[in-house]
């Protein structure tokens, strides 16, 4: 078999085994993580929760997955992807059942502090995954394929779990604690299934041939010797790099208007809406900003890799999202919010869409495990800031409030390179090319 025939099989094979799987766990975490944002619409009444109170209990989930991210990220990387996604999944899904029987906000204080420790590491542990399996030229597809759990998670996650709040009242149990014990279920079921299905590495897969293993190997070991003539190879020159800090940084600020939006759209459109809306209605017009979402991070992830242009799209993308946010602090009636909430959406999403692609370009395989989850647990204060933030403010200041955290990673964004890059001879000429071996020009 030619070279470009193998290459084709051996990422089409790992693409259909691999994306499809973690895309299922990642909605499944996601919907786990904010589904608090429609159990909000009765529990807050029913435990007398303050919007001081419930942003509070919105963002303390990040900071319990602030302080394990790193070290859950380094564990992985030596025990393997299988058993410890697996643990994740696991402990999590046990948490968020536990979550439907709080009695106080006391209790919720600390199991979404818990959730959060549980499931630190899921998440950069998926991407720093992706990096054993894909080259550089594939990863912004596979981390697209990846993110849309975030939008699908809003599609399915919106109906359902209002549905569930609405409908199911077992056990003289409310509505919003059925959602959590029931949404909480596939997080254990999938848990077992991952110890079965997901291989570590390509060496172990038993669905490649020998031939698809050498190839794949191959190429994975040249782009992480390019990476080490490139980027910093000890974890602790890593860690005096700025480049890192400015994107930790840039991170925080995406990742705070991500989850500012997350946790408190159900509530922003109840509150705009006519007194006889019901749950399930609020829950259907939470879909479209999720709607939107999914086109947003097909395109920008698929349009970053192929033009390597991943910061221009960054910029764009957050410029959205700003406008998207000064739209909501104005808009005074619900349709007009949702259309600026939107907005607001896809440009969040598609930002996601291409920076974690662009994320990898800095790291080597030896301090991707520590790099990545240092970058995402830093930006994952942003989810405690975003939602705290719309929780002490009225909505107008707390939508400002946003929109210039965005304006500010855009200005640390412009001081990033786009890529970190190599001089290779072409001929006569020196071209400029990619640690994944993109031209340039």
């Amino acid at each position: 078999m030619n070279e470009s025939a193998l290459a084709k099989q051996t990422t089409k094979k790992t693409m259909t085994r691999i994306l499809p799987f973690i895309l299922i766990l990642y909605i499944i975490a996601y919907l786990d993580r904010v589904n608090l944002g429609f159990a909000a619409l009765e529990m807050n009444a029913d435990l007398a929760l303050t919007a001081e109170v419930f942003g509070l209990l919105s963002g303390i989930f990040f900071i319990g997955y602030f302080f394990f991210e790193v070290p859950s990220n380094m564990i992985m990387h030596k025990v393997g992807a299988r058993i410890w996604i697996a643990r994740i999944m696991l402990s999590w899904g046990i948490i968020v059942i536990l979550t439907g029987f709080a009695q106080s906000a006391t209790h919720l204080y600390i199991l979404r502090f818990l959730l959060g420790v549980a499931e630190a590491g899921f998440f950069p542990g998926i991407i720093l995954y992706l990096t054993y399996w894909f080259r550089e030229r594939e990863r912004g597809k596979a981390t697209a394929v990846l993110l849309l759990a975030l939008p699908i998670g809003g599609l399915i996650g919106a109906p359902l779990s209002a549905w569930i709040i609405d409908n199911v009242a077992w056990a003289s149990l409310e509505g919003w604690r059925w959602m959590f014990i029931l949404e909480g279920i596939p997080a254990l079921v999938l848990g077992v299934i991952t110890l079965v299905y997901l291989t570590d590495r390509p060496s172990k897969a038993k669905w490649l041939t020998q031939e698809e293993i050498n190839w794949l190997e191959g190429e994975l070991n040249v782009e992480r010797q390019k990476a080490l003539r490139l980027n910093k190879p000890s974890k602790l020159a890593m860690l005096k790099d700025a480049t890192v800090w400015k994107l930790a940084l840039f991170y925080f600020a995406g990742y705070t208007g991500v989850y500012g939006l997350s946790f408190w759209v159900p509530t922003i459109i109840k509150s705009l809406s006519a007194v006889t809306t019901t749950n399930m209605e609020i829950g259907w017009m939470a879909m479209l900003p999720s709607l939107v979402g999914i086109p947003a991070i097909i395109f920008t992830g698929l349009n970053a890799d192929r033009t390597g242009k991943h910061k221009q799209h960054l910029v764009v993308c957050l410029l959205i999202a700003t406008v998207g946010f000064v739209g909501c602090a104005l808009a005074t009636t619900l349709w007009p919010m949702v259309a600026m909430l939107s907005l607001a959406s896809a440009g969040l999403y598609g930002f996601t869409g291409s920076f974690f692609a662009y994320l990898t370009f800095f790291f080597t395989e030896s301090t991707a495990p520590v790099g990545i989850a240092l970058v995402n647990s830093f930006a994952a204060l942003g989810g405690f800031v975003g939602p705290t933030i719309l929780g002490m403010f009225v909505l107008e200041t707390g939508m400002f409030a946003l929109a210039i955290i965005l304006v500010v990673g855009i200005l640390i964004l412009l001081t990033m390179p786009k890529a970190n890059i190599e001089i290779e001879a072409e001929g006569n000429k020196e071209v400029r090319v990619t640690t994944s071996g993109k031209r340039l020009t």
